[in-house]
């Protein structure tokens, strides 16, 4: 394992080399001593795993090879991370979430409690890129939505709890409670009855 700064490892942790923990963002680049990487017990990170300084992970991690995980990035318990996902930094992740494979995840993104977001997801926080003004706001996705494959979601929007986004959608607006959201761009839709909260 290759380690910068100074990282915090709980009990119970299988590590699959190559992993790196620590990596120094661009303020630490140039330092030796700074608040490394700080991960609960019980994860399980796999081969070429890489995670920066300042992050902050529960208990029962688990992820997939290849993943990347940014600065100041906050990660709940129980959380799966699949195979060559990216999580680009200063983001919130509750507990009991799943993101499967080559999901993206831009800076300032806030994901709730049990939420599953399906492989090939894009989340962005740029309505016009590159705008260079700084003011970078990444999706809101609140406790139990689910996201289904190939879903693209622009910035600043929130997806409600309990909705469900159908594969394939892009989302340009705020999706309520308990809804879907179905197309290009999507609509608003009632749950099936089937996922209906009712139900």
């Amino acid at each position: 394992m290759i380690e910068y700064g100074i990282n915090t490892l709980g009990t119970g942790a299988q590590i699959f080399e190559p992993v790196t923990l620590g990596f120094p963002s661009r303020e630490n680049l140039k330092k030796t001593r700074f608040k490394g990487t700080t991960i609960g017990n019980h994860a399980i990170i796999r081969s070429g795993t890489i995670i920066y300084c300042d992050v902050a992970i529960g208990d029962n991690f688990s992820c997939g090879h290849h993943v990347l995980i940014r600065e100041k990035t906050k990660i709940g318990n129980r959380v799966a991370i699949g195979t060559a996902s990216i999580i680009e930094g200063r983001v919130t992740i509750g507990n009991d979430v799943s993101l499967q494979s080559l999901v993206y995840i831009p800076t300032h993104t806030t994901i709730g409690d049990h939420v599953f977001i399906g492989p090939n997801t894009v989340l962005t926080n740029d309505r016009y890129p590159p705008s260079r003004s700084g003011r970078l706001q990444g999706p809101t996705i609140s406790d139990g939505a689910s996201v289904g494959a190939n879903v693209t979601i622009l910035p600043g929007v929130r997806i409600g709890k309990g909705s469900l986004i159908a594969a394939g959608a892009i989302v340009t607006r705020d999706v309520p409670p308990h809804k879907l959201a179905i197309g290009l761009p999507a609509k608003i839709r009632d749950l099936p009855d089937v996922m209906s909260p009712e139900q």
